[in-house]
């Protein structure tokens, strides 16, 4: 032990100073990359426009995993209402038969129609249509509300195009219902739109 303390006295270099009060920020700053000076703090701005494409993946899986859990379990009561036989393996077999139905409908509705809104708020994003159509100018508040409301309305109306005009235009005006009666609710609470990143939520 007394060996290696004169080993590091004999060499003649000094220790360096870790202390807080020793370390010069504005020295190391440029060394470690920090280019503002040592009093600037660095944030990440938050834009919701940049998440592009990202959301159209999360928004899908997210509504596929809840479309085939929600099936699944309507599927489960049927199986356990109409099974044949109270034999086990029939009653086992029913139910897996039905939760694969249901589920597997109900998630793939919900994924495509994830999907389509999805990518009709990115469009209305990336356009800024919410300036174009003079939202924002109105109300900063009435601005956050275009991009879901026309992903809303253009998802359940091209669902809906092949079964007419009338069941597209009905879809439509649902799915702009449901935007509508979520903005409202959220405005009345006073939570941020949006701020649940899933859907219009």
């Amino acid at each position: 032990m007394n060996n290696s303390n004169n080993d590091s006295e004999d060499s003649g270099a000094p220790l360096p100073d870790f202390r807080s009060s020793g370390i010069q920020l504005q020295t190391i700053a440029p060394a470690l990359g920090v280019t503002g000076g040592a009093n600037t703090p660095d944030y990440i701005e938050y834009d919701p426009k940049a998440r592009g494409f990202n959301t159209v993946f999360a928004n899908a899986g997210m509504a596929y995993l809840i479309g085939t859990g929600a099936g699944g379990l309507y599927g489960l009561r049927l199986g356990l209402q109409s099974a044949p036989s109270t034999h086990f393996r029939v009653r086992v077999n029913s139910i897996l038969n039905q939760c694969g139905r249901y589920g597997s409908r109900a998630g793939n509705t919900m994924g495509v129609f994830a999907v389509l809104y999805s990518l009709y708020e990115v469009m209305a994003d990336q356009y800024d249509l919410e300036d174009r159509l003079g939202a924002r100018a109105i109300s900063p508040t009435l601005g956050s509300f275009v991009a879901p409301g026309l992903g809303a309305v253009g998802a359940g109306v091209t669902y809906y195009a092949p079964s007419g005009i009338r069941a597209a235009g009905l879809a439509g005006a649902i799915g702009f219902a449901s935007v509508g009666a979520t903005f409202t609710l959220y405005s009345a609470l006073g939570i941020p739109y949006g701020r649940g990143g899933f859907l219009f939520f």
